[in-house]
């Protein structure tokens, strides 16, 4: 299954999915204090695989073969560079100043190249099925992300973070305008669907840091808004999954049948 997803050009980057999380639970973890040997040990262990992956990936982009940018890009390659993102975050909050800022500006180097490929529509590929199509909020979510980032390497929330910020709501509202996008992924629940709840956490976190550092009542409006939309989506998202855990591996699942198809006969 794990070689049938790196050969897909949209499961690969879902390789990233389990090492963001594990970072992202490593700062939130009360049973490990930040700044400890084990925190650190856990560190290194989350970021080799983000980083071996940015080796295999990121090269195949730039070196002309069959996965160059231009042909594989696609909303879910926003998750390598969020990837990126979670653990320079991660390194800032345990004072690794210079690790922090290599993993941020790798990200966000490779975040801009793919952002302008998405943007101009470069890729050569087939457009994204239908059920993956809640994915496109991954657009905001890695802007968020850098934000928070960035964040935590400066100290405090000043005008690199909110630009970022400021991109990211743009980002949101963009796709709040165009709902019949998702008109068609929406017809039947998808673990796809996780996607609002994972990037528009990224953006309520976003938005808390920027209302504590400008006070006014729109930035206590947009925190409030959006941190409400976010648990509200994460509490229903969890009520269908609990409904639906079949749809979790399905005996249909593309995957499966594309690894089946690239493994040789046992028999």
């Amino acid at each position: 299954m794990a070689q049938a997803e790196f050969l897909n050009r949209v499961g690969v980057n879902y390789l990233f999915t389990p090492w963001i999380s594990w970072l992202l639970l490593l700062q939130s973890a009360p049973f490990v204090k930040p700044g400890t040997v084990p925190c650190h040990i856990l560190w290194w262990v989350f970021v080799a695989p983000v980083v071996a992956l940015d080796v295999k990936i990121y090269g195949q982009w730039f070196i002309k073969g069959k996965r160059f940018l231009s042909t594989v890009a696609n909303p879910t390659s926003q998750l390598s560079v969020i990837g990126n993102l979670v653990a320079a975050w991660a390194a800032a909050r345990l004072a690794w100043a210079e690790s922090a800022l290599c993993l941020f500006s790798l990200g966000m180097v490779h975040y801009l190249v793919l952002f302008v490929t998405l943007y101009q529509r470069l890729s050569g590929g087939e457009f994204l099925p239908p059920m993956l199509r809640p994915t496109f909020f991954l657009l905001f979510a890695a802007p968020s992300m850098a934000s928070l980032a960035w964040e935590s390497i400066a100290s405090e929330f000043d005008t690199g973070s909110k630009m970022l910020y400021f991109l990211s709501l743009f980002l949101f509202a963009s796709l709040l305008c165009r709902p019949m996008l998702f008109k068609r992924s929406m017809r039947k629940f998808n673990v796809a669907w996780w996607a609002y709840s994972f990037t528009l956490t990224f953006l309520a976190l976003a938005s808390i840091e920027y209302a504590r550092e400008v006070k006014g009542h729109i930035p206590r409006a947009l925190m409030f808004i959006l941190s409400t939309l976010s648990v509200l989506v994460s509490i229903i998202l969890t009520i269908l999954t609990l409904l639906n855990t079949k749809m979790l591996l399905p005996s249909d699942d593309p995957v499966l049948a594309e690894m089946e198809q690239r493994l040789p006969s046992t028999r």
